[in-house]
């Protein structure tokens, strides 16, 4: 047995060990499938948040442990910035189990990034069931050559992710492996009639989670998955500037205490639905202390000039709170915080979303029963 193929072996039985594979064809996908092939190289990042190249070349004895790891691997940058990765197996594969793939099914990806998992797809259903776009065109044409080395050929599209292939509907299931603010329209049309969508819906940031919807006439509907996971958000082909957010200041600035804990997306249920009141492009983030190196306040800005900033120092079980601009964006994190509590703290798994051609809606235990609980619209 190739060193490879030892090493994709352990790395199947560590996932059935883990809980996230649980049939035989996709255990037979994860050992067959030479994912050092699609990964030729990543980047690991220093302590001083550069990035540096790991292969077969710069370091072989760390390159194909970390390939055959349980590990998101990042695989381009532009800059500083990662924008694309091979990401962890175990959610991968965990995905692709919930997704409840059958003999026959044709599949769409969207995000191809190094084609891991077209290729994972391509195993199971055979290459001509298998479609995947991404938007970046250099990306597609590595993966197909990749792909075409080791022996699949799926249809490999460079476009931008929320049109979905039209020319190839319908599809049976629908995967997506970056996150997406809204769940597009293109993607419900092209799926078959009790089809299944799994995506990460995140209307912001690090808000959201993966969800199962089932397509029933111009309407999907579903559950979102028990345990919180995270995928890069969608990059498009269109190269409008980014909205810019005004300068916070001071001069103006509310103050008063919070109860409400912080960082805030540390309590990922009522940091979602604290998205549906919040300005579009919200930002957030933590600044850092000069001296210590400790992470300090929070803040929140949006481009309509609303902003707060939060302490991370509890005392007497509040907090200081200085915000301004239109939108009390504290305010709405407080009241989702609130609602949770009182109806019980639950878990992602309670949550559902429905989605049609007008709305996005949040529902709590049974979209069509009478303990339904429309939390956000």
């Amino acid at each position: 047995m190739t060193a490879w193929g030892a090493k994709a072996r352990t790395l199947a039985d560590d996932l059935e060990r883990g809980g996230d594979l649980r049939t035989t064809p996709w255990r037979e996908a994860i050992r067959a499938v030479p994912r050092h092939a699609l990964v030729p190289r990543h980047f690991t990042q220093n302590s001083d948040a550069t990035w540096r190249p790991v292969d077969r070349d710069t370091d072989p004895e760390h390159w194909l442990d970390a390939i055959y790891s349980n590990t998101t691997l990042i695989t381009a940058l532009n800059g500083q910035q990662a924008v694309s990765s091979s990401t962890m197996p175990g959610l991968m594969v965990s995905m692709l189990e919930t997704l409840n793939v059958r003999d026959g099914d044709r599949v769409l990806e969207i995000g191809t990034g190094t084609g891991y998992n077209a290729a994972l797809l391509a195993h199971r259903l055979g290459s001509d069931r298998v479609f995947s776009v991404d938007v970046d065109t250099e990306l597609v044409d590595l993966a197909r050559e990749r792909l075409a080395a080791i022996g699949y050929s799926p249809v490999l599209i460079a476009r931008d992710g929320d049109q979905g292939l039209t020319e190839y509907a319908p599809f049976d299931r629908i995967i997506s492996t970056c996150a997406v603010p809204a769940i597009p329209r293109s993607w419900i049309e092209q799926t078959t009639q009790r089809g299944l969508i799994l995506a990460d819906f995140k209307p912001s940031g690090l808000a959201g989670n993966l969800a199962l919807l089932q397509r029933d006439g111009d309407t999907a509907t579903g559950r979102f998955l028990p345990d919180w996971a995270g995928f890069m958000t969608m990059r498009h082909d269109d190269r409008a500037p980014q909205p810019r957010q005004p300068p916070r200041t001071r001069a103006g600035g509310r103050e008063r205490r919070t109860s409400a804990p912080a960082p805030p997306w540390t309590h990922s249920v009522p940091w979602f639905l604290a998205q549906f009141g919040m300005p579009d492009n919200l930002t957030f983030g933590q600044s850092i202390d000069d001296v210590t190196g400790d992470p300090g306040d929070i803040f929140l800005s949006a481009t309509d000039g609303s902003w707060c900033e939060v302490s991370t120092q509890e005392d007497n079980g509040s907090r200081p709170v200085l915000e301004g601009g239109p939108v009390a964006l504290w305010g709405h994190f407080e009241r989702a915080y609130d609602r949770w509590q009182a109806v019980g703290e639950p878990g992602w798994e309670r949550f559902g979303l429905t989605v049609t051609p007008n709305t996005h809606t949040v529902w709590l235990d049974d979209s069509n029963g009478n303990t339904t609980r429309t939390l956000a619209t």
